[in-house]
């Protein structure tokens, strides 16, 4: 089943769960995930928190990269904020690979509030040899 070892992981991933996060849909190489801005994700400034809306982000990232099967973590990641959210809003985050080479893969997510585009995400995946503490190149 396509898909399958990234829906096991989203499963197991209390933080996003937690925050509301859903995994609206996994393809190879690419994942869709939503949640909706609450009055506890606003900061000082009255829009979302960007840490929320990279979390958001990275959940997609995580899945997509994880599509594949092996153990798929970041190896870094980089987001720019284009418009703000705010409390209410619900933001869908689309995640789509750009390339995988060796261990190593491009994906781009796009954070959406309906039509508007809200960040753009580029995160680098790692495959590692196994999961778990201790485990060199994971975060």
């Amino acid at each position: 089943m396509v898909g399958r070892a990234a829906r096991l992981m989203y499963e197991a991933d209390r933080a996003s769960q937690r925050l509301g996060i859903e995994l609206v849909d996994v393809a190879e190489g690419s994942a869709t995930a939503r949640m909706r801005v609450t009055k506890e994700m606003v900061n000082g400034h009255g829009i979302a928190h960007g840490g929320y809306v990279f979390l958001l982000a990275d959940t997609a990232f995580a899945c997509a990269c994880n599509s594949h099967g092996p153990v798929t973590v970041a190896a870094g990641a980089d987001i720019s904020f284009v418009a703000p959210a705010y409390d209410g809003d619900e933001l869908t985050a689309r995640a789509e690979e750009r390339t995988r080479y060796g261990r190593s893969g491009i994906y781009d997510v796009t954070v959406t509030r309906g039509e508007d585009v809200v960040a753009e995400f580029r995160g680098r995946s790692r495959v590692v040899p196994r999961a778990g503490r201790g485990t060199e190149g994971t975060r």
